[in-house]
């Protein structure tokens, strides 16, 4: 008798790295993808007796990607939706799983029919979690670099003879926005709804004067929450990206704020996530995602 029990499992096929080219005209259409399927259900046989009678081929769930994007993308959550229908439904012993997926975006090089460059600033990412009836969607994106040249500051913080970062009220704040936030309902024109929310946080990076780093995330944290009712909750993980004042005294010039290093490391790293005010948690469907978000 072994006393080691299964606890619980997931198993799928990792980063199948899909193009559609849509071709129906002469002007044509891409949509890049990287999607991971991973299926949770009645796995135990396969763990505690290596019956595969069960195990749906992580190769299946490959083809099963591919085979869907025949009949077109949509949005990334659409596609994922699709997938986990398919699963559901075509393997009685499987319950749920997590479907998850990257965009990298595309524009037309001079508006030319066929040829593209690799545009989008940031990764959109979308993970679907379904267990059995219970769909959470989590959305979001990463490596989205702002910047603003004032309006920042950093002051009242403790000091110990360890402390040597002077205080000051106007200071370059910019940082690389990784974001996911957790959608209350499926009925969501999902694409707008990204694109708006991307411009909200966008908007609200600059609105207002900051006090740190911390207070930039409650903003646009707050602004989200406010003007996105589907939005239940969201969570950042923003590096500090620190730019110095350079010292120009040795060469007996002044610099008033306006040449600066930029550090790369070591960086700050401001974590946090914020949740609409009385709404339900789903812990559980954020199992997975690597990171803070």
């Amino acid at each position: 008798m072994s006393n080691v029990t299964l606890t619980g499992s997931q198993y799928g096929k990792a980063e199948n790295r899909l193009v559609r080219i849509t071709r129906d005209t002469d002007r044509h259409e891409i949509e890049d993808l990287n999607v991971t399927s991973q299926l949770r259900g009645d796995f135990d046989a396969a763990h505690y007796e290596g019956d595969n009678s069960h195990v749906v081929a992580t190769d299946t769930q490959k083809n099963t990607i591919f085979s869907f994007a025949r009949d077109g993308i949509g949005s990334p959550e659409e596609f994922l939706h699709r997938l986990a229908e398919h699963f559901t439904s075509s393997f009685d012993w499987v319950s749920g799983g997590r479907w998850a997926a990257e965009q990298f975006g595309w524009s037309r090089i001079a508006d030319h029919d066929h040829t593209f460059y690799r545009s989008a600033p940031e990764v959109r990412t979308a993970v679907l979690v379904r267990d059995g009836d219970d769909e959470t969607y989590i959305s979001g994106f990463y490596g989205l670099t702002v910047l603003k040249s004032t309006a920042s500051g950093f002051v009242g913080y403790p000091k110990d003879p360890y402390t040597t970062l002077p205080e000051t009220e106007d200071r370059i704040m910019a940082t690389d926005i990784a974001c996911r936030w957790r959608y209350n309902t499926s009925d969501v024109d999902f694409n707008a709804s990204y694109e708006a929310i991307k411009k909200t946080i966008m908007e609200a990076f600059g609105a207002e004067y900051s006090k740190a780093l911390q207070h930039t995330l409650f903003q646009m944290a707050e602004a989200v929450v406010e003007n996105h009712p589907e939005v239940d909750e969201i969570r950042f993980s923003c590096p500090n990206k620190h730019h110095f004042t350079s010292d120009l005294s040795h060469t007996n010039q002044d610099n008033p704020n306006v040449v600066f290093y930029a550090a790369d490391r070591p960086y700050g790293l401001i974590e946090a996530n914020f949740a609409r005010e009385g709404a339900a948690t789903k812990d559980e469907a954020w199992v997975g995602i690597a990171g803070y978000c």
